[in-house]
């Protein structure tokens, strides 16, 4: 809602009470209360006004929000106002957003934020195969071998699972890209730590059709329309 409000006719006909033709005739014959007084057509709503339509009160529908973060290393994928360090307060934004999956503390790069759940729902889905690509580097030189053993899965003790067939691809001496479709805890530090690396640093720079481009570390942006479009193409829409 704008700072300076809405008129309250936009306002019942944004939170699916009626046109705003209908709305203003039944403000003018008194149905609609703000704040427990008669309304007046052309009266605007402010965010924190009480509107009571016919006796009900009505709460408007907030807009969608699909946010790209790049979250820094240290800050915590949580909504849980006891972690201090909590995403939702980091980026400080004005509309409650929670974040789509997780990017573990010592990690950071792409960030889903949204306030849609059926849209968190269908991306976490994990029979859906969605790929997360990310930029890892490790504590001593990568060899074809790690390469090749990576790709074709790996058994995790701890969590007693083998890892999906994924793609690796060496970028330099310490550094390689992998393409995951799946998202088990640590899945990537659990992965390297059974061949006897160790993750130095460990970015996601990409979920499927979204990547970091353009968003700087501790930034974020809204998904573009073309992006939007592109990734319900992608979940089936």
């Amino acid at each position: 809602m704008e700072t300076e409000g809405v008129r309250l006719n936009k306002f019942l006909s944004e939170a699916g009470v009626c046109s705003r033709r209908e709305a203003d005739r039944q403000i003018a014959a008194g149905g609609v209360l703000i704040n427990g007084k008669v309304a007046e057509v052309g009266q605007r709503v402010m965010e924190s006004d009480v509107v009571e339509y016919q006796g009900k009160e009505i709460f408007t529908k907030p807009r969608p929000v699909l946010l790209l973060c790049n979250k820094p290393e240290g800050i915590v994928c949580t909504a849980e106002k006891r972690e201090k360090n909590n995403i939702v307060d980091f980026i400080h934004y004005p509309t409650r957003l929670y974040p789509v999956g997780r990017l573990d503390k010592n990690s950071r790069g792409l960030l889903l934020m949204t306030n849609q759940g059926e849209l968190v729902n269908r991306i976490m889905r994990a029979r859906n195969y969605h790929e997360k690509e990310y930029i890892v580097r490790v504590d001593k030189p990568i060899t074809g071998t790690f390469v090749t053993d990576m790709a074709k899965g790996v058994f995790l003790p701890e969590l007693e699972v083998k890892t999906r067939p994924c793609r690796v691809e060496k970028i330099s001496k310490y550094t390689f890209r992998i393409v995951l479709t799946q998202g088990l805890n640590r899945q990537i530090r659990r992965m390297c730590q059974v061949f006897g690396y160790h993750v130095r640093d460990l970015q996601r720079v990409r979920i499927m059709n979204l990547t970091l481009d353009g968003i700087k570390e501790g930034e974020y942006r809204e998904i573009r329309p073309e992006e939007y479009e592109a990734l319900m193409g992608m979940l089936g829409e």
